[in-house]
């Protein structure tokens, strides 16, 4: 590069005479400018040093973009390994019971295909004077709903209260064809309590979403009879919307139609499209009654200017409760196989006999009527399982991520997700820690559709062996996230809790799937090892704690999965994660089993687990003697507070508004991080300590003690006399794992419990009393919060059992159910 420059201004020899003249008269400078002896000519060398200098730079500077540019491309490279997924097995003829499902759980009822660019089918209402329903909204309003009975597979019921309204939703679905075969629905509408019924306008939609052609079918003119359609994944089908009938199905229902026919921008503007659809300008004029105007679907609205990706027909019926309306599904491939229409009488008849077979299945699964359980409480059991069930999404797009080298987000790979959600008013999405906990129910109901979930998480993993903590797969997907929350960073992990669920698959799973399973797992787990490694050997750190400090009275951990459990107050790389060590012990285990049953050596895995899991390893690393229980350790102090500070004013503008900042009182040092609570019970909930450990009668007694952990409703989150105990993280940041009461770990400290019952050890009988006493607790209290809301939460108030967070919530606080069974 610089015999380039030299050449470009014509050479050296001009603008180094007048300085070799002077030289050549002044000794001093003589003597300042020869050249080292024995390096030749000083020019020569001073040239070829700052050549390779440059170069040095040049090069330095390649490899880090060569670094970041390679970064970013693992990144958004799926793993080499062979798919645990294998390819075709989601399709009709592969898997025809798993192919069309109530799978878009962010709605209140509808369906859809495994399939990336499914035809999808729902439903939407409006009480006229009141508001348009279609997905499930945390504050809409609607007092109670969820499903009662679902079996994942071809059958489920639902009910849904809504200002006096009770509608109840049903679908079967009938097996024949090579597209997924027929299904069909019943939607039941009556009013609760006495009075005048309001007219009510029940939408049903069928819609497209990048192929797929669908034509109306008109009678009348007016009345959208049916929708003649074809796909790739479905061929041809007919989907038929029967003319509404009086309540229990008998008599003609007088109603009112209205039909849409429009071009779809997204699957996520189908509300907004309707909405902006409606005009009050129909007439329902009912024999002999006065008329009244109400809202109805025009095709003069939609949403112009934006790009179209499908189509949507939408069929408008309005009536006054009660009635019925029946929807049914033909496939074209079916017809050969096809009995009759499944409607009516036959409806009634298939419904029943599902209704029966769902029944005699989850006794046979649960035992509950056997063990005593009342009617009502196995009613609220059957309801939690089905809401999962009924929770199960297909999801198809790209995330969006960020890797520590670089700045700008990329789009990862385009991908599918066949997941169980957490919540289908907050959370209808997949989140990696929480599957695992899902998985342990799914797996005891349906062990293959459970490995099959679990083979989809794990077909997510990149290049480097991560898997997104977070799924935002898609339009509509996304359009239910916070901005803030979209996207994927790099470094972040989650608790390991597919291996959890593995565990218990483990030995019924075939041989097969857990080869293909095998490699993947294998490098999700060296990923952790390598990218959440500790300051020492056997220590782990969670990468990705929140990166302003002092916004919050503790900075969050995220990526633990218990978000603003307290940890060090001043993040560093010092840090020790107590619950992050049990987890990779746990997964060191299952993989050193999962090795054992391939055949494959175990060694390795077999080694770290007991490195890991040993007693006076963890005791040397983690046991806090001045606390008394094992704890976190790092950068830490106990004297901090948020106050209100008001930040110097900027001359021409407004005063600004006062903040909540952190204010530390007592400079932090290198210490164990004093909070007591569910971190530090890990080695016990992971069963790590043994029996015969003398820490466990100090965790028990921590437990078990009420100024401490225990409550009449489960065991809380952090110790009652902790200094962090309800506090606020910011000023719009409430406490979360700071008190209130979580099923899933409750979960994991009752199957602890129960193993330290069934070994033989100085504190057996203990911990015999404990589980008794915290089974009851938590059970009692859950079905007791389901009986008065309608609704599973997300977690419970530590002062009196009272629900809160997001409802439904029926992703891990399901796991009530196997504690009611004893099934751990």
């Amino acid at each position: 590069l610089m015999a380039g420059e030299r050449r470009r201004r014509g050479g050296d020899g001009p603008r180094e005479r007048p300085r070799e003249r002077l030289r050549d008269r002044d000794p001093k400078l003589r003597q300042q400018q020869k050249p080292p002896r024995g390096s030749g000519r000083g020019r020569t060398a001073l040239a070829l040093t700052a050549a390779a200098a440059a170069l040095a730079l040049g090069l330095a500077a390649a490899v880090a973009e060569w670094n970041r540019w390679s970064e970013a491309s693992r990144l958004v490279t799926p793993h080499p390994a062979p798919p645990a997924v294998p390819p075709g097995s989601t399709g009709p003829l592969a898997s025809p019971t798993y192919f069309w499902g109530t799978y878009r759980p962010h709605v209140y009822f509808g369906m859809k295909t495994r399939s990336p660019r499914a035809v999808v089918t729902g439903l939407m209402w409006l009480q006229h004077g009141g508001s348009l329903r279609h997905t499930s909204e945390q504050n809409d309003g609607v007092s109670r709903y969820g499903w009662l009975m679902h079996d994942g597979e071809n059958f489920g019921v639902q009910e849904i209260r809504d200002e006096g309204l009770l509608l109840r939703t049903e679908f079967v679905k009938q097996p024949g064809g090579d597209h997924g075969g027929d299904w069909s629905w019943r939607i039941t509408a009556k009013m609760e309590g006495k009075g005048p019924a309001p007219l009510l306008s029940l939408f049903f939609y069928v819609a497209t979403d990048g192929q797929g052609t669908l034509r109306p079918v008109l009678e009348n003119g007016t009345r959208l009879a049916a929708v003649a359609g074809t796909a790739e994944e479905l061929g041809d089908f007919t989907l038929t919307f029967l003319p509404p009938t009086g309540e229990g199905g008998e008599g003609h229902k007088y109603a009112s139609y209205n039909f849409l026919a429009a071009g779809v921008p997204g699957l996520h503007r189908l509300t907004d499209l309707v909405r902006q659809s409606l005009r009050e300008s129909s007439v329902f004029s009912p024999p002999g009654r006065p008329r009244r105007r109400f809202f109805g679907v025009s095709s003069t609205g939609g949403l112009p200017g934006e790009p179209l990706r499908g189509q949507l027909l939408l069929h408008q019926v309005t009536l006054e409760p009660p009635a019925v309306l029946e929807v049914t599904l033909e496939s074209g491939s079916a017809t050969g196989a096809r009995r009759g229409r499944l409607a009516g009488s036959a409806l009634s008849a298939a419904l029943a006999r599902h209704t029966a077979a769902f029944e005699q299945r989850f006794e046979d699964t649960f035992g509950l009527g056997a063990r005593g359980v009342s009617l009502p409480q196995r009613r609220f059991a059957q309801a939690a399982l089905s809401e999962m069930l009924g929770g199960i999404g297909f999801f198809h797009g790209r995330s969006l991520l960020r890797s520590e080298r670089r700045e700008e987000p990329v789009p990862g790979a385009e991908s599918t997700l066949f997941t169980a959600v957490p919540s289908r008013s907050c959370f209808p999405r997949g989140f990696l820690w929480d599957e695992g906990f899902h998985l342990l129910l799914l797996g005891r109901w349906d062990p293959a559709l459970a490995r099959d979930i679990l083979a989809h998480w794990l077909d997510l993993l990149n290049a480097d062996g991560w898997i997104p903590r977070e799924q935002i797969l898609g339009d509509e997907s996304r359009a239910r996230v916070p901005p803030e929350f979209v996207l994927q960073h790099s470094e972040t992990a989650n608790p390991p809790t597919l291996l959890l669920a593995l565990e218990r698959l483990l030995p019924d799973a075939p041989l097969p799937y857990l080869r293909r399973l095998s490699p993947r797992l294998r490098a999700w787990f060296e990923w952790l090892n390598r990218t959440q490694a500790g300051p020492e050997p056997f220590t782990f750190r969670w990468r990705g704690r929140d990166a302003d400090p002092e916004r919050f009275l503790n900075p969050k951990t995220l990526s633990s999965g218990l978000d603003d459990y307290p940890r060090a107050s001043h993040p560093s790389a010092q840090e020790r994660h107590l619950d992050l060590r049990c987890w990779m012990a746990l997964g060191a285990r299952v993989l050193a089993a999962l090795a054992e049953r391939l055949g494959e050596p175990a060694a390795p895995y077999r080694d770290m687990a007991t490195a890991l899991s040993d007693n006076d390893s963890l005791d040397r690393l983690h046991w806090a003697p001045e606390l008394g229980t094992f704890a976190d350790f790092g950068n830490h102090s106990a004297a901090v507070a948020l106050r209100w500070h008001r930040p110097a004013p900027v001359p021409g503008r407004p005063p600004p508004a006062p903040q909540l900042r952190r204010e530390v009182r007592e400079a932090p040092r290198l210490q164990f991080v004093g909070a007591l609570g569910y971190v530090s019970l890990f080695p016990l909930l992971l069963q790590l300590l043994r029996a015969d450990s003398p820490r466990l009668p100090a965790l028990l007694g921590s437990m078990r003690n009420e100024r401490q952990l225990w409550t009449p409703f489960g065991l809380r989150s952090l110790a009652r006399d902790s200094p962090w105990y309800l506090r606020r993280n910011t000023e719009h940041d409430p406490p979360y794992w700071r008190g209130s009461v979580w099923v899933n770990i409750n979960f994991l400290a009752l199957r602890a419990l129960r193993g330290y019952t069934q070994t033989a050890g100085p504190q057996r009988e203990r911990a015999a009393e404990l589980y008794r006493e915290l089974r009851h607790n938590l059970v009692a209290n859950v079905f007791r919060q389901y009986e008065a809301s309608g609704f599973l939460w997300e977690h419970y108030r530590d002062s009196d059992g009272t629900g809160q967070g997001c409802h439904p919530f029926a992703g891990w606080s399901a796991l009530v159910v196997l504690a009611m069974a004893e099934d751990y």
